[in-house]
C-alpha cells in the first residue's frame, strides 16, 4: 500500500512564497520548505524537481496572484497602476522573482492583460502593446527604485507616483 501524501503542491508553493518574503531568495531552499510544509526534504521532490523548479513555481504563483489583484480592480490604467504598486510593496521578493525566472511567462501573460486592455482603449489596437510596455516600464522602475530605497531626496513619494502615472496617461490619450 502507497504511503499517505503528507502535504501537496499548492501547500509546497504557499510556503515558498512565506519563506522568500520573509527571509529572501538565499533563504528560499528545498530544505527550508520541507520544515515548512511538515516533511522531510526527499519528500518534496515527489512533487518538486528540484531549487530551480521550486522557484520557477514560487513566481507563476506570485505572478498568478499579481493577475488576480489587477483583474479585481476597475480596470483602469490609475487603478492597475496603483494595484500593482500596493503588490509590490506588500511582495517585495516575489514581485522581483517574477521577473528573474524564465518559468512564470504564462502568468505574467494573464498579469499583463487588464494592462492591455487598459492601453488599448486609451490608445487604440494598433498601439495597445507599446503603450502597455511603456507603462509596465515606467511603474517597475518606480516600483523598484522605491522598494530599494533609491529615492534619495526628500518628497512624498504617494505623490510622486500619481505625477507620474497622470503625466503618462495624460500623453497615451494626447497621443
Amino acid at each position: 500500500m502507497p504511503t499517505p501524501d503528507r502535504t501537496s503542491l499548492a501547500e509546497i508553493v504557499d510556503a515558498g512564497r512565506g519563506i522568500l518574503e520573509s527571509g529572501g531568495p538565499s533563504k528560499l531552499t528545498m530544505q527550508a520548505v520541507a520544515e515548512r510544509v511538515g516533511v522531510r526534504a526527499p519528500s518534496l521532490y515527489k512533487r518538486v524537481r528540484d531549487r530551480d523548479a521550486l522557484l520557477e513555481l514560487v513566481a507563476g504563483a506570485t505572478a498568478d496572484a499579481l493577475a488576480d489583484r489587477l483583474e479585481a480592480s476597475d480596470g483602469s490604467l490609475a487603478a492597475l497602476a496603483h494595484e500593482y504598486r500596493a503588490f509590490a510593496r506588500r511582495h517585495p521578493e516575489g514581485f522581483r522573482l517574477m521577473f528573474a525566472v524564465d518559468g512564470a511567462a504564462a502568468a505574467m501573460a494573464r498579469a499583463s492583460a487588464p494592462v492591455l486592455r487598459a492601453t488599448r482603449e486609451l490608445v487604440g489596437q494598433d498601439a495597445a502593446l507599446d503603450a502597455a510596455r511603456l507603462v509596465t516600464a515606467w511603474a517597475t522602475g518606480f516600483v523598484n527604485m522605491e522598494l530599494s530605497g533609491s529615492f534619495r531626496f526628500d518628497g512624498d513619494l504617494d505623490r510622486a507616483f500619481d505625477y507620474g502615472l497622470e503625466k503618462l496617461s495624460a500623453g497615451l490619450r494626447a497621443r
